[in-house]
């Protein structure tokens, strides 16, 4: 396994070279790292099923070079689509569109539709504009475990299964995207993410659409992602952790110190943006195997902040994976 500085035009050509042939690459984005294949070559997008042992039916995000990209691989695109792209393009926003028949049923699960986003990371755009195709990338992470947001992350995940990771530095949002479909003039949130709800709704009414356990029409809707190896726990303060052998997550340093053996704090200014960014790093350091559980503090569910207890919420439904 090699790592590669991302930002050097030679570690570009050699990431396109392995795309080319059917190989995967782990490559940074602006919100988490992902697992990389050439979304047009099928066999190359099945490595990445198998590699992160995910299921078939549970659909890929496919991401593009430039915002016109949409017109060549979407149909029936609604109206809303070009003000949404004019303002979160490049960046975190997944945009679920009529496929065109040029997108092999593997990426989308044989779904009809596709989750489509231009990332605004500079090695990712590199990447996809130099390959002159679309790249199919899920998180860079085994199946249901917590994403990596660093180069490291993803090779102590992957030890020796992986060709070729392109290090771009730490994640600067730290969350997945957001996924929306639009509606009737409307925008439902399919998975919530670095673009908030606030956000969204200074372009058209939000709706939040509830999916029901064990659905998967868009990526991550199952309902066991993100979860860590050890038992987690959400609680309303500190003062509720009654395990000393454990790590705690909460958002800013409290008054009283806490009992547990191993505590991050997200933000100490309580910024949203920073605390989103550190989420998934502290969470995978305090994943320990010398540990007996992980507690987390709950979160204000605005802005980023629903984002990061949409995560907690389905990780804490876990008992280890």
């Amino acid at each position: 396994m090699e790592i590669l500085n991302g930002f050097e035009p030679s570690s570009i050509e050699k990431a396109v070279e392995l795309l080319r042939r059917g190989d995967i690459v782990a490559l940074p984005t602006e919100t988490v790292y992902g697992l990389g294949a050439d979304t047009l070559n099928p066999y190359g997008v099945a490595k990445i099923f198998e590699i992160k042992k995910r299921p078939r039916f549970d659909p890929l995000i496919v991401h593009i070079g430039e915002k016109d990209w949409i017109f060549k691989f979407a149909k029936n695109i609604p109206p809303e689509t070009t003000k949404l792209i004019d303002k979160f393009w490049p960046g975190p926003l997944t945009i679920i569109l009529n496929k065109k028949d040029v997108i092999p049923d593997i990426v989308t699960a044989g779904l009809p539709t596709v989750g489509m986003r231009m990332p605004s990371h500079p090695v990712a755009l590199n990447l996809i504009r130099a390959l002159r195709n679309p790249i199919a990338a899920p998180s860079a992470n085994p199946f249901g475990y917590m994403s990596p947001t660093k180069a490291t992350h993803v090779a102590k995940m992957f030890e020796n299964k992986l060709s070729l990771i392109l290090d771009g530095g730490s994640s600067t949002f730290g969350i997945e995207s957001t996924i929306i479909s639009i509606k009737e003039n409307k925008i439902y949130i399919r998975r919530h993410g670095a673009v908030s709800i606030e956000e969204l709704s200074e372009i058209a009414e939000v709706i939040h659409e509830e999916k029901k356990d064990g659905q998967c029409e868009v990526p991550s809707e199952l309902p066991y992602h993100y979860a860590p190896h050890k038992q987690l726990r959400i609680v309303s303060s500190p003062g509720e952790v009654k395990i000393a052998n454990s790590s705690l997550l909460t958002l800013k340093k409290p008054e009283k110190i806490p009992i547990s053996k191993y505590v991050k704090y997200l933000s100490q200014r309580g910024d949203m943006r920073e605390a989103a960014a550190n989420f998934f790093s502290y969470l995978i350091e305090l994943d320990r195997e010398d540990v007996d559980i992980i507690y987390a503090e709950k979160i204000p569910e605005v802005g980023l902040g629903k984002a990061m207890m949409e995560r907690l919420k389905k990780a804490a439904k876990n008992v280890g994976i």
